[in-house]
């Protein structure tokens, strides 16, 4: 019995030891993550706080004269004028104040490298959407919190960080249940939005036609939706019968229902409407699409990462003068243009809006019908950022999203690596191994442009039908078209006419048929 009490204080001295190198060591831990996660921000906030290259947009001959550049500048948020009127006489001369924003990501594991990618990233997006990056918080953590996202001892230093830097809004690189920014706003008191909301400003602020403002307004009324908030008691009244702007008079009096519940109804009719818009506008887009086909040119759709040089490219093969602009999604609404192969015949680019890593699902179900336009095409041109840290984890993001579209899946792919010029060779080499047949190019000087004209020619469909047949003189026209429109062998000009030898498609063919010069008269 003595025996038996010895050998259980001795375990119990053995388990109080242990208990304080363990507590060290799980310090120790703490304290390396930390020092990890400052490295990550410091190099981030060395880039003067975004992913964007340094330096001004970079423009060629062929980007034109960018005029909706400084029309888009002249609207940037302003640092140091506030929001605030002092006197009713301001309201005229006010602009947005530049939001000052803390970052907030989390990683796993030993995955400090896509934490950063992603994190710079995101302040790639905060300057985009016109917010200066103070400073940013990384936790290493297997699970977000579900109150709060960040652990409870993260969340109250970041609230300290806050109110040291002086920042008024915190992004979270991660898309947050509604729950989670209630919580971590009641800690840090400042607006917390996620990455999907941010995402969204900046489609909000570029948006041009008719049909991206309407395809950008129901997706944030889409993610608006479930994350209505309820302050005090203002958003509990309830209003029956007449009371209240949304009441519908006769025959609807009762008990009512609560501000947030009509401020749902409004946003589901609003929504429903923005439906009915974009749907009406389907028809006249099916209408040019059809007319591209009617008249059989071939069509290349230009899609990849944000940011990657998609517009700058279309300018290059083209001379557009499409906007360019050193900024994520400077591009949302699609353009088209004609050009040529090196052997003549005419094809359409069509540039895209530029995809993202966790592209929001709400814009990839509201700019579905955009996105289409890639799924009726002949050859797809996927650029990719060859200067970026992580090229193949971009092609990754850009087929996911592709991959939601029916009937992608069965088109041509190009790999364009643009910024060759600017990038590391070992990182071309690299992308290259794994996609065989991938093309260097440089937008801004030309290189590989060449060789790129000549792939689209490979890839794009070949005319079909052959002809071998006199055009007449005063036909001249039709010669041309062949050029434009098909691929010609010969034309040999005789007493009777041209003699054209040629490969052209159905619809040329039977125009050619009808006039051709058979026994000395035309048919």
């Amino acid at each position: 019995m003595t025996q038996q009490h010895h050998t259980d204080s001795s375990t119990d001295t053995d388990a109080a030891a242990v208990e304080p190198i363990q507590s060290a060591a799980s310090q120790q831990v703490a304290a390396a993550n930390d020092a990890i996660a400052r490295d990550v921000v410091a190099r981030i906030l060395a880039r003067a706080g975004t992913a964007v290259d340094e330096g001004e947009t970079r423009h060629t001959t062929s980007d034109g004269d960018q005029l909706e550049l400084e029309e888009r500048s002249a609207l940037r948020r302003v640092a140091g004028l506030s929001t605030e009127l002092e006197d009713v006489t301001e309201v005229e001369y006010r602009q947005l104040r530049l939001e000052r924003v803390v970052l907030v990501g989390m990683y796993r594991g030993q995955r400090t490298s896509e934490a950063e990618i992603s994190l710079r990233e995101l302040a790639a997006l905060a300057e985009t959407a016109g917010s200066q990056v103070l400073d940013g918080v990384l936790q290493r953590r297997d699970t977000p919190d579900p109150g709060t996202y960040l652990g409870s001892g993260k969340a109250a230093e970041l609230a300290d960080l806050v109110s040291d830097v002086g920042a008024d809004t915190v992004i979270v690189d991660s898309e947050l249940a509604p729950s989670q920014r209630r919580g971590l706003e009641d800690i840090v008191k400042v607006k917390v939005i996620d990455r999907t909301a941010l995402i969204l400003d900046i489609f909000a602020q570029h948006a041009k036609s008719r049909e991206g403002k309407a395809q950008v307004e129901l997706a944030q009324l889409e993610y608006l939706l479930p994350r209505l908030r309820g302050w005090g008691e203002s958003m509990s009244r309830q209003a029956g019968g007449q009371v209240g702007a949304g009441a519908a008079g006769m025959g609807s009096r009762g008990p009512g229902e609560t501000k947030i519940e009509l401020d749902r109804r409004r946003i589901r009719s609003q929504m429903a409407k923005l439906r009915r818009q974009i749907e009406q506008m389907a028809p006249a887009r099916e209408a040019k699409r059809r007319s591209r086909q009617q008249a059989e040119v071939p069509a290349v759709a230009i899609v990849g990462y944000t940011n990657a040089g998609k517009s700058s490219l279309l300018n290059a093969l083209t001379g557009a003068g499409v906007l360019v602009e050193n900024a994520l999604f400077a591009t949302l609404d699609p353009t088209v243009r004609r050009t040529k192969t090196p052997d003549g015949r005419e094809f359409t680019l069509a540039d895209t809006v530029g995809f993202v890593r966790n592209l929001p699902t709400q814009l990839v179900e509201a700019f579905r019908s955009t996105l289409e336009e890639a799924a009726d095409c002949d050859v797809v041109l996927h650029v990719v950022d060859a200067s970026h840290p992580d090229p193949m984890g971009q092609i990754s993001a850009v087929r996911a999203v592709l991959s939601e579209i029916d009937g992608i899946g069965d088109v041509p792919e190009i790999i364009a690596l643009n910024k060759c010029d600017v990038a590391d060779e070992m990182s071309i080499d690299e992308v290259m191994a794994r996609e065989p047949g991938a093309i260097a190019v440089a937008a801004h000087t030309g290189q590989g442009i060449a060789e790129l004209l000549e792939r689209i020619a490979q890839e794009l469909p070949r005319p079909q039908v052959s002809v071998d047949l006199v055009v007449p003189y005063d036909r001249g026209d039709l010669i041309s078209e062949a050029y434009r429109r098909g691929e010609v062998s010969k034309v040999e000009h005789t007493a009777r006419g041209s003699r054209l030898v040629a490969r052209v498609d159905s619809r040329l063919a039977n125009t050619l048929d009808s006039v051709a010069i058979i026994d000395g008269a035309t048919r």
